[in-house]
């Protein structure tokens, strides 16, 4: 019997930055209610929260997302945070 062994690109494969998510428990206006858009539009808007609402919100993206072999169906505060980190290059959506 052979050993299987995980490569880097099967534990963490191509993020799909455009399926739906929703951030929730952010202000808009004078209530805190949930936005649904892009899984990257949602990371890029919880980047631009201030401490206090980044360590509140919470995004559920339409699918699961695989991050080093395990899969999440949500985020927040420092998982967010590492979702940030493999943003892609160019700073918006299309």
């Amino acid at each position: 019997m052979t050993e299987a062994s995980w490569t880097e690109s099967a534990k963490t494969p191509q993020i799909e930055w455009r399926m739906s998510a929703a951030l929730e428990n952010v202000p808009r206006g004078s209530e805190d209610v949930a936005e649904v858009t892009s899984l990257e539009g949602a990371v890029r808007a919880w980047g631009a929260l201030d401490p206090e609402h980044r360590s509140a919100a919470v995004l559920t993206p339409e699918r699961p997302v695989q991050i080093d072999g395990a899969l999440h169906d949500r985020f927040n505060g420092d998982s967010i945070l590492a979702l940030a980190g493999r943003l892609p290059a160019g700073g918006g959506e299309d």
